[in-house]
């Protein structure tokens, strides 16, 4: 067995031992995230567990695992199709190993710059919850919301106003073929590299720049190795939470009325607390280093890298096939981003 297949399965069998040490207590629900304490999905998960334990009068409890306790991200989706998690935060960037379709939400310029359309498609359309929904369930996975966690933002160590002043700018990514292929059409030279590289990479000037909403630009403390802050309204990270299929399936019809109680109480709740989460660490990073220059581009240069980017969900279509035409032309609809 290989080192991989070992640890997952060591990680498997431990969630499940927990859970059957606690059965003849509460009933216990394990809630994995991607995050560390007090970053975005964190805030989701504790208060959807204080939701849960209060509207069940503390028949249920749940346990909230924070990023690395559990494994990668990989591992806790997988975790969460296998039984042993029974809520899990899965974003796109790594989701699409289970449902490739689910990749659209890398495409540039997706989202409205109304977060009030994002929260009403995001928490509701049926393209996700009917379409995207299905393909989730085929892989044990039940589809229960979507959020974002707040603008990506690109740390520099130079102005960037348009496309052509990107050029040679060294930009980390993640290890996805959209967003490599995203980067070189804005103009900058993509470079693969893992988060935990990326301060350091920063540093020595292995990379010139980098994205990432600004909670983590904070608590990563990526500012302080570059001086640029520039929002070009290009994406917002979203997440997925998602549960095990067969989990919740099982789930009485009282259960399953307190968990859409919850959802639609969270909804409104994530919102306020990422913009919250977000401008404070905004704020402590313009105290913590107040010559960095804080760039908004304007609607004029935005239409610029939207141009430049426009053939981003054409190559996504190709590469994945299947659906995701279908999926990508109807979100565009649905927050009114039609190309």
């Amino acid at each position: 067995m290989s080192l991989n297949k070992l640890l997952k399965a060591t990680l498997s069998a431990a969630a499940l031992f927990a859970v059957a040490g606690t059965a003849v207590h509460a009933e216990e629900w394990k809630f994995a995230h991607e995050e560390s304490p007090g970053d975005v999905q964190d805030l989701y998960a504790q208060e959807f567990k204080r939701l849960v334990e209060e509207k069940t009068n503390g028949d249920v409890t749940v346990t909230i695992y924070t990023y690395g306790q559990l494994g990668t991200e990989n591992d806790i989706t997988e975790l969460t199709a296998a039984g042993a998690v029974q809520f899990s935060n899965a974003s796109p960037g790594h989701l699409g190993t289970f449902v490739p379709e689910i990749q659209v939400f890398g495409v540039p310029y997706l989202l409205s710059q109304d977060n009030d359309v994002n929260k009403k498609v995001l928490s509701g359309s049926p393209t996700i919850y009917d379409g995207l929904g299905k393909d989730f369930e085929s892989k044990g996975l039940k589809l229960y919301t979507m959020y974002p966690e707040g603008e990506m933002v690109w740390t520099t160590k130079k102005e960037v106003k348009e496309p052509a002043d990107f050029d040679g700018v060294k930009f980390r990514v993640m290890t996805s073929p959209i967003l490599i292929e995203t980067y070189k059409s804005f103009g900058s030279d993509p470079v693969a590299l893992p988060w935990g590289e990326v301060y350091s990479g920063l540093q020595t000037s292995v990379i010139d720049a980098q994205v990432n909403p600004i909670f983590f630009i904070e608590s990563a403390k990526f500012y302080e190795v570059t001086d640029y802050l520039i929002y070009a309204g290009q994406q917002q990270y979203t997440t997925t939470v998602v549960s095990n299929a067969d989990f919740y399936a099982g789930l009485s019809d009282e259960r399953k009325a307190m968990l859409a109680e919850v959802k639609a109480e969270l909804d409104d709740f994530i919102y306020e607390a990422q913009k919250k989460a977000n401008d404070s660490a905004l704020e402590r990073i313009k105290k913590a280093k107040p010559d960095i220059e804080v760039i908004r581009l304007n609607d004029q240069q935005r239409a610029a890298f939207k141009e430049a980017s426009k053939g981003i969900g054409a190559s996504l279509v190709e590469e994945v096939g299947g659906d995701t035409k279908e999926v990508l032309d109807s979100l565009r609809k649905e927050f009114g981003t039609a190309m």
